[in-house]
């Protein structure tokens, strides 16, 4: 970390200890000594915050931090909070022209990664020569301005699926550090990065067996990341501490012929019950593990095909589908939550064969099920009991998963554009809008601005 952004130390005093905690909650860009001259003045109150700071909107950003409003930390992870899709920003248009873009910057590489976001840096993968070289990059989210790249060696096997790419998976960041997976057919490695880029751990996972390459990102729970590794090998999920990077559980799972995974996991949290890690395979199909120690709670393995979606939690129902893509027969299956050992012939509230998506993972808002399938059949469903409220195609295809933002659902297709449509019991195209080429990456979503990474650049759309 640079000098000009070293966190300023903490001073004694009598009530320094809260007043510490409450400096040490700010993001790294924030504990400045040129924007907080001196953390000893901070007090509980946001009020008081603001008369604490030099600038006025770093005033009322602080302010919100401490009052429960964090809006724009929100996409940390891939798809978002707990990886719904789900976003209640405002100021993201509803139809634009390319003309309109904040910014277009160009990403060297091939990458399906989706960007994240903390403070005012987005972080994304890329892959060069063919995987033989894998990138971090980090750039400035106000103009595109390329901050940092770190790049490190990794040749691999050429991957055999069109679709697939060497940098697939999307880092998670929080305010802390910036943690991404480098996957090759030798390698599985698992890196931690502060916000300026430099290494803080690393931990091989060892070798990484798929003709289609790797896809499932990190995710962090409490005071670790935690990295699914399904494979046609020998499978894991595994749990490392974030502040070192060794193993604190690892938890076995079954191989097998396309036993490879992609989707990232999903946590469970209903009332006052123990959180679930939510996980989406051939093998287990869908399935729970306590995110503390990796033991198996439930799984429901129903699924006979490659899973590349990621699960979703839809009120009491986990979501989760399987394909052959576009062109096959895909398959999803609602689950209900609970229950011990395998669940397959007792939780399952009900299937859909009919407009279900391999690749691309649904919305769940305000009670529907927002469905978008490789070929273009964009569906509406009652979450509850899987019944179709509406179905239309919308010509054209889909390998990047919709995000609802503001009771919108936003698709973005491999030809380049952005189909909108509302939320609701009926039909209604919005707009049909250019991203200037196409995408297979998720989108972010950061307070009024909407970021996609096209096939080879890096777009911001959304309010000044």
């Amino acid at each position: 970390m640079s000098s000009a952004h070293a966190p300023h130390p903490p001073v004694e005093s009598e009530v320094g200890g809260a007043r510490r905690k409450l400096w040490q909650r700010l993001p790294p860009w924030l504990r400045s000594p040129d924007v907080i001259p001196d953390v000893d003045r901070v007090d509980h109150s946001c009020s008081e915050l603001k008369g604490f700071l030099h600038r006025p909107s770093i005033a009322l950003l602080v302010a919100a931090l401490f009052c429960g409003e964090v809006a724009g930390q929100e996409w940390t992870r891939f798809r978002g909070p707990n990886g719904s899709g789900v976003s209640t920003a405002t100021g993201i248009p509803t139809t634009w022209n390319q003309e309109d873009f904040r910014w277009r910057i160009p990403i060297r590489g091939q990458s399906h990664s989706q960007p994240v976001v903390w403070g005012p840096r987005l972080f994304l993968t890329s892959a060069l020569h063919e995987g033989a070289e894998r990138t971090l990059l980090c750039v400035r989210k106000s103009d595109g301005q390329e901050l940092w790249m770190r790049t490190f060696s990794l040749p691999t096997r050429r991957n055999k699926n069109r679709n697939s790419g060497y940098a697939n998976s999307s880092p998670v960041v929080d305010e802390k550090r910036v943690i991404a997976c480098f996957v090759s057919s030798d390698h599985f490695w698992v890196r931690s990065f502060d916000h300026e880029g430099q290494l803080l751990w690393e931990r091989d996972l060892g070798p990484f067996d798929s003709p289609h390459g790797h896809g499932a990102s990190p995710i962090i729970y409490e005071s670790t990341v935690i990295v699914v590794k399904d494979q046609d090998g020998e499978s894991f999920v595994f749990a490392l501490d974030l502040e070192r990077g060794s193993l604190v559980w690892q938890s076995s799972r079954r191989p097998g012929r396309e036993a490879t995974a992609y989707g990232t996991p999903a946590l469970g949290r209903w009332r006052d019950e123990e959180p679930e890690l939510l996980l989406a395979s051939r093998s287990h199909g869908l399935s729970s593990l306590d995110p503390t120690t990796g033991t198996l709670n439930w799984e429901a393995p129903i699924f006979s095909a490659r899973m590349v979606a990621s699960p979703i939690v839809a009120g009491e129902l986990i979501i989760g589908s399987c394909g052959q893509g576009g062109a096959g027969v895909n398959f999803l299956a609602a689950v209900k939550r609970g229950g011990k050992g395998d669940v397959g012939k007792t939780h399952v509230a009900y299937t859909l064969r009919t407009g279900a998506p391999c690749v691309p993972t649904p919305v769940f808002l305000e009670g529907r099920l927002y469905l978008i399938s490789d070929a273009g059949i964009a569906s509406a469903l009652e979450a509850a009991t899987g019944r179709v409220i509406w179905s239309e195609r919308l010509r054209a295809e889909f390998l990047s998963s919709p995000v609802a933002i503001n009771g919108k659902i936003y698709c973005a297709s491999t030809k380049g554009e952005m189909i909108v449509l509302a939320s609701g019991d009926e039909f209604n195209l919005l707009a049909r809008n250019p991203l200037g080429e196409g995408t297979q990456s998720a989108l972010c979503v950061d307070g009024g601005r909407l970021y996609v990474k096209t096939f080879t650049h890096l777009v911001s759309i959304g309010s000044q």
